[in-house]
């Protein structure tokens, strides 16, 4: 039982830092000039929840129709060329006002 060698090597090997090019849960990312949002995301794909426009018509008795679409859903690449729009570069701390007594 004496000889069971230290792990280390191992820990750093299992943990590895976040892909900045990975889309992630929560990112907003535009698609043909429309924001979709991220809500799932595994290894080979990410899910894209987008609402789509109202569609308004008028009636043969010439009333205004409109319909409230159901937003859809579609999965792209995690590693997609998409514009994220939320990300932040890295963790900013504000300077905190100090004051004075």
């Amino acid at each position: 039982m004496n000889n069971i060698p230290v792990q280390g090597e191992l820990f750093a090997l299992c943990w590895e830092r976040p892909d900045p090019l990975r889309l992630r849960v929560n990112d907003v990312v535009r698609i043909d000039g429309r924001l979709g949002l991220v809500i799932r995301v595994n290894d080979c794909a990410a899910v894209v929840l987008m609402h789509r426009p109202a569609r308004v018509f008028k009636t043969r008795f010439d009333k205004p129709v409109r319909f409230k679409q159901s937003p859809m859903t579609f999965r792209i690449s995690t590693y997609s060329a998409t514009e994220i729009l939320n990300r932040n570069a890295g963790k900013q701390r504000r300077p905190t006002a100090r004051r004075t007594a």
